[in-house]
């Protein structure tokens, strides 16, 4: 990789590496990433040196810091929330729900997070049930059910299983017409 920066990881980063690795990365990625949320620092001599120094008291916050990330991943599991939207009559909505929107809903539901540890594979666009991982600890992840919907009984109802779908008033006038059998078309003079 020309112009790779090395780095020490100073905890599991996913696809890249464990705690103590020194990793090469491209410089934007270091820059704007990695040395900014503090998860590797440069891999110069002085560093090694001081990184091999506390490598015990890091490792020892590290374990420390997971084993109270698994409790509470015991305590939530199989955590659920609703996020009430718009949504046109397909299901799709007049925007989307954001990671932010389900840190808020997971902080409401009693599981105190921010946004950066609520991963979207994608954007969540339409009414539905989604799993999201929420990152605990970089070596805790939970999976976390978002239930979309228009309405509190509506995501009730979809939580349970029942078929939800849009509701229209009709009048009875249309409504017979709808239970007619469709109108034959005149059939052509023959030649």
């Amino acid at each position: 990789m020309a112009g790779a920066v090395e780095l020490i990881l100073l905890e599991r980063v996913e696809k890249l590496g464990q705690m103590g690795d020194v990793v090469r990365v491209r410089p934007g990625y270091a820059r704007n990433w990695l040395l900014p949320q503090k998860k590797a620092i440069r891999a110069t001599k002085e560093n090694r040196a001081r990184f091999e120094q506390q490598r015990a008291q890091l490792e020892a916050q590290n374990i420390k810091r997971r084993e109270e990330a698994e409790r509470l991943a015991e305590r939530v599991a199989g955590l659920s929330v609703i996020i009430i939207r718009s949504a046109g009559e397909t299901g799709n909505l007049y925007g989307s729900v954001t990671a932010r929107d389900i840190a808020e809903a997971c902080t409401e539901a009693g599981l105190s997070i921010n946004r950066q540890q609520v991963v979207l594979d994608r954007p969540i666009k339409a009414l539905g049930l989604f799993t999201v991982r929420v990152t605990l600890h970089p070596e805790v992840i939970i999976p976390v059910t978002v239930n979309v919907a228009r309405s509190v009984e509506e995501a009730e109802k979809r939580a349970r299983g029942e078929a939800v779908e849009a509701v229209r008033e009709e009048s009875p006038e249309a409504a017979a017409l709808l239970e007619q059998p469709p109108a034959q078309p005149p059939s052509a003079p023959a030649p």
